[in-house]
């Protein structure tokens, strides 16, 4: 039986008017807008009461801005000052999104939620399994990889089939034709502001200057708190050599800042904790699957250990570079995502 009332995740975007546009042909949809810690809320806001009106559809502000802060902004901010480099989409999408704004989704009588992701859920063998999205250019599933079993049974993505040309063409075809080259903010508090500059304002107390040194122990400068810096930075560093340097690494407990050589930045096992399994449980561990290290990595084919308290080893057939502590390894088998593992 098809569920009768779909929640619609609308951001002001194409992608969320999308999902509309072909749910309503089948389903009741209503509109849901997240109030997080959008610094152009009020301008977002009109846009997508704009958008509901020519969907003709309601729409209902869910404000979440207490709880984004306690559960994403302290998450992000932290991190940062601990020397590690955080996703806050990945955390947002678990506690957030899928978490808090979908209970209140549903408890407005929705069936399921819907958004514009570009990835697929399909229900089979008893489980919810997540794929990629089928534009390779714009897939999402590395952002859903702490989502678990009851989140995913709840969850509609409508886009995951199709590329991002054809969502264009498709609100082109319903009179939407204002938003072809607009794309949605990775980080939505950011907005166009740097993160270092965000960061000022969430001091710790942690963000003291310090010393840059080489692999070796030299000091070569000064940084200005590590939260500036991340694995693989070459620009900014305020220091000179003969040979290119990087940041290879930053010691939190040290407040230094350690640069090296490019290839001082490859690395072939890595490892990980707080392992998490979509299905619930580990999967084969005699395969090969794909690990992602960051988003924007198309991953790489690599062996796994684990043990009982959520640690793991990922050791890659070929060296990858700049492996950043703070990030989501996330593990594929084919275009299934099984699971993932924050970088130590």
């Amino acid at each position: 039986m098809k569920e009768r009332q779909i929640g619609i995740a609308l951001s002001g975007g194409v992608d969320s008017t999308a999902c509309a546009l072909l749910l309503r042909e089948h389903y009741q949809v209503k509109g849901f807008f997240m109030q997080l810690a959008q610094p152009n809320f009020a301008a977002q806001k009109a846009q997508v009461e704009s958008i509901a009106r020519k969907l003709g559809i309601s729409l209902q502000v869910i404000n979440l801005q207490q709880e984004f802060a306690q559960r994403v902004l302290d998450y992000f901010s932290d991190s940062y000052h601990q020397g590690l480099t955080p996703n806050p989409c990945v955390i947002c999408n678990r506690e957030i999104k899928f978490g808090l704004f979908m209970e209140a989704v549903l408890g407005c009588g929705m069936d399921k939620m819907a958004t514009g992701h570009y990835a697929q859920i399909e229900n089979k063998d008893d489980f919810y399994h997540l794929y990629s999205g089928a534009d390779p250019n714009k897939d999402q599933s590395y952002f859903l990889s702490r989502l678990t079993q009851e989140q995913l049974a709840r969850i509609i993505f409508p886009l995951g089939k199709q590329t991002k040309e054809e969502t264009y063409q498709l609100v082109e075809k319903h009179g939407f034709d204002d938003f072809h080259g607009l794309e949605s903010q990775d980080v939505c508090f950011l907005e166009n502001r740097q993160i270092g500059n965000f960061l000022e304002n969430c001091s710790t107390g942690h963000d003291a200057a310090g010393p840059i040194v080489s692999t070796s122990g030299k000091v070569l400068g000064r940084h200005k708190g590590l939260f500036r810096y991340t694995i693989g930075q070459r620009k900014g560093l305020g220091i000179s050599s003969e040979t290119p340097l990087y940041v290879v690494a930053l010691d939190a407990a040290a407040n230094r800042v350690i640069v090296g050589r490019d290839d001082e930045l490859l690395k072939k096992q890595i490892r990980v904790e707080k392992l998490h399994w979509l299905a619930g449980k580990r999967p084969d561990l005699t395969l090969k699957y794909q690990v992602r290290i960051r988003y924007s990595h198309r991953g790489a084919t690599a062996r796994l250990t684990t043990d009982d308290h959520g640690y793991g080893e990922i050791i890659f057939q070929q060296p990858q570079r700049a492996v950043t502590p703070g990030q989501f390894a996330v593990i594929y088998l084919d275009s299934e995502l099984l699971g993932s593992g924050i970088i130590i």
